[in-house]
């Protein structure tokens, strides 16, 4: 069992930066692929980016890809998600993901364990 904790939501102007944070509880926390999405309507989550287990590889949604940078420190057992040039449009809640698997993966049905999520929201 993993749990997931996201923090470092909130408002800022467009054009702005964030860093979001998800802490992940479990001493399996190296061994599973992390991925961030955004809760875009009621039913759908888009994908935003992944990450392998070591940090060897990502993948950034075409979307966010040059803005938005994930990484993960497993001595500190968290994934981050460095979003920047941020835009109205990505307002949403942002949620953290893990699955124990070595692949990324961009599709929400794949990930096994998520965060409650952290609000961002951009101003025009």
């Amino acid at each position: 069992q993993v749990q997931l904790v996201e923090s470092g939501g909130g408002l800022v102007q467009a054009g702005g930066s964030l860093r979001l944070s998800c802490a992940a509880s479990g001493r399996t926390f190296p061994a599973y692929t992390m991925a961030w999405f955004r809760q875009v309507s009621r039913e759908e989550r888009e994908f935003v980016a992944a990450i392998s287990p070591y940090g060897g590889n990502s993948l950034h949604a075409d979307s966010v890809s040059g803005r938005f940078t994930i990484s993960r420190d497993n001595a500190k057992n968290t994934v981050y998600l460095q979003m920047n040039n941020l835009r109205p449009e990505e307002t949403a809640v942002y949620c953290c993901a893990a699955v124990d698997y070595v692949g990324l993966r961009d599709h929400d049905v794949k990930y096994d364990y998520w965060g409650q999520g952290t609000q961002v929201t951009v101003s025009s």
